[in-house]
């Protein structure tokens, strides 16, 4: 049978009662899938739903194939091996026995055909750039990006029929995102990638948006996505302004419809009081004419309601998203100001760094993983003091870290915020919170309770408040926990900033959005680059 994976009548809710899914259906088939929505909207649930690590109350899930799944997450013990992790510690370990002079069955079995195993697997290693990993190495040795390519390599070598991937690109290098693009290109079986990586959305065979509860598919990739939803909010849109239209009209024809009503009783009773005709005949023609006149009332009030039901249907097609709202401090630098100075730095065991910035220049650092671009920044505001050489930032820096370890978890955003912004009124926290989508209840969560993308927003609100008003903005990866409409949101805030801006990043659709005036290399010194 084709692998497949098919939703039927799926719910499931959090056990505070917030329902996620209620009577989903979904059949997802070979090829390559992007799943894309909102933060929030339950991209990530579904996936772990489907892999069986969190049970629907109601409905079922089937999966025909062999399931493979990498988590947005992904943690590994420290002290696992590599080749444990790529599922070959027995197979290892069988032919070590065996080439020692053990003729021992079991370790014929444990091999089975695979005599070739660590051939392959130091080849799937070297396609996704990690030949330098050794298969002894412990995880703990790993970085981050390396330890999502790792379980990237194991799910490869395993070859499932059916794979899971969420966001598998976040906090990769852009040496690893093309790998990571050519290793899913040819892939066979039916692959679900939750992402926001639009290089990576632009190789997927159709696209599936998560929304209210419920999915729709639309063939092609990302573009051919964007596409069709712009089209159809095009039509929307017409459909509201043909409906209110609409409504309008009959409003105006009810108010005609009653002054007429009213006009043709005031005649009646005329008559009546003239006593032209006999009562009979007259009470007749009364009881006649209230009875057409309640009939064409009705009517009226018919087609009023039929057009406010049909504008009302017309508006909900059309696209309201809750984006955030991001409204960045008036910081303007002037052109000569020094912001940033680094004279001879040298921060752990990375290069030596110089590196000037005057006014509101705007720029974004890259470089492979494990170049050192976290630690620079963490260099420039204080947080990780320089081995040797100076750093001078004479004017208000802020910095949004990767890791959105900015705020106290047992705090609410609001109280996060009001620690940041010690003299900001109450109201105005509410405000500024409510702009980035937390509003009422969400204001009050603990932090550590919040979703990725939820955790990221009220960050932004706790740096965008603090006092002094940043006129330097450092940000690392920002992009990672953010769905594509909050992407477009960020890219259009920073545009409009005035003050000085460096980025970290490998999102290029991203930073070529935000008018970088400057590129700059780190890897083993820091350079500047032609855009990319």
């Amino acid at each position: 049978m084709s692998a497949s994976i098919i939703c039927s009548d799926l719910c499931f809710a959090w056990p505070d009662g917030e329902v996620v899914f209620d009577r989903f259906n979904a059949v997802i088939n070979p090829g390559r899938t992007g799943l894309v929505g909102l933060n929030g909207s339950g991209k990530s649930t579904l996936l772990r739903l489907i892999a069986g690590e969190l049970r629907p109350t109601a409905g079922s899930i089937a999966v025909t194939g062999q399931l493979g799944h990498l988590p947005q997450d992904l943690v590994l013990d420290a002290h696992r091996r590599v080749d444990d992790v790529l599922g070959l510690g027995g197979v290892r370990a069988a032919l070590e026995a065996i080439e020692r002079g053990d003729a021992d069955e079991r370790h014929f079995a444990t091999v089975g055909e695979r005599w070739d195993a660590e051939e392959r697997t130091r080849a799937g290693l070297d396609q996704l750039g990690l030949a330098h990993v050794a298969l002894d190495q412990r995880v703990g040795e790993l970085s981050g990006g390396e330890l999502v390519l790792l379980g990237l390599a194991a799910q490869f070598l395993r070859r499932p029929d059916v794979l899971l991937l969420d966001e598998p690109t976040n906090n990769l290098d852009l040496r690893a995102r093309r790998r990571v693009r050519e290793s899913l290109r040819a892939w066979k079986g039916v692959l679900l990638i939750v992402s926001h990586d639009r290089e990576l959305l632009q190789q997927v065979d159709r696209i599936g948006e998560l929304r209210s509860g419920a999915v729709r598919f639309y063939p092609g990739d990302l573009d051919d996505y964007e596409a069709a939803v712009a089209a159809e909010q095009q039509v929307a849109e017409r459909l509201v302004r043909v409906a209110e239209s609409d409504l309008k009209r009959q409003r105006r024809d009810l108010v005609a419809a009653r002054t007429t009503l009213d006009r043709r009783r005031r005649y009646r009773q005329k008559r009546w009081n003239d006593k032209r005709e006999p009562k009979v005949r007259m009470r007749k023609r009364q009881e006649d004419a209230e009875i057409a006149a309640g009939k064409y009332r009705i009517m009226h009030v018919q087609k009023l309601a039929e057009a406010a039901d049909r504008l009302g249907e017309a508006e909900e097609a059309v696209r309201d998203d809750d984006e955030i709202r991001i409204d960045l401090p008036a910081t303007a630098v002037p052109s000569a100001r020094k912001v940033l100075s680094l004279t001879g730095v040298v921060l752990r065991n990375g290069p030596e760094v110089d590196l000037r910035l005057r006014g509101p220049e705007r720029v974004a650092l890259v470089g492979p993983n494990g170049a050192g671009k976290t630690t620079l920044l963490h260099g420039i505001v204080g947080s990780v003091p320089p081995r040797s050489g100076a750093v001078d930032v004479p004017v208000p820096v802020c910095a949004l870290p990767q890791r959105l370890d900015l705020l106290d978890d047992g705090l609410s955003s609001a109280e996060n915020v009001a620690a940041a912004a010690p003299s900001a009124s109450e109201n105005a926290i509410r405000a500024q919170l409510a702009r980035f989508s937390l509003r009422g209840d969400r204001a009050d969560l603990p932090v550590g309770s919040l979703s990725g993308g939820e955790r990221f927003r009220a960050t932004l609100a706790a740096l965008l408040l603090a006092e002094p008003a940043p006129q330097l903005l450092l940000l690392d990866e920002p992009t990672n926990n953010l769905d594509l409409a909050s992407v477009r949101q960020l890219a259009q805030a920073l545009g409009s900033y005035s003050g000085a801006l460096v980025v970290a990043g490998h999102d290029l659709p991203f930073l070529r959005t935000i008018g970088l005036t400057r590129w700059l290399r780190l890897e083993s010194r820091l350079e500047e680059v032609d855009p990319l």
